[in-house]
């Protein structure tokens, strides 16, 4: 897992074998998100049983509110096999300050 800050992130999930993941809830998600991610929530139950459906082959751009939760998501996916994951330095709160766009 690398940390990247808002601008190394948003290089990041340009290129097209990177998989943008929010890790938030699903209300938090609906209130806005960065465009294209995929939504998967870290605290549900089934939050392993989800990300073990993903392709391993690709890598992931991971993001959550503050970057806790990102993360902790990241410390599981490592876990069960994935071994390209990048981390948002604090999160949405970091990308919304740094002027980034957001969908909702």
């Amino acid at each position: 897992m690398l940390n990247l800050d808002a601008a190394e992130f948003a290089q990041k999930i340009t290129q097209p074998s990177v998989v943008l993941l929010d890790v938030r809830t699903p209300a938090e998600f609906n209130e806005g998100h960065i465009p294209n991610a995929v939504n998967i929530d870290v605290l549900a139950d089934y939050f392993t049983a989800d990300i073990e459906t993903l392709d391993k082959s690709k890598a992931y751009a991971i993001y959550c509110r503050s970057g806790k939760r990102s993360l902790d998501a990241a410390y599981v996916m490592g876990e069960v096999g994935f071994d390209k994951t990048f981390n948002l330095i604090g999160g949405i709160i970091e990308w919304v300050e740094a002027g980034k766009p957001t969908v909702s």
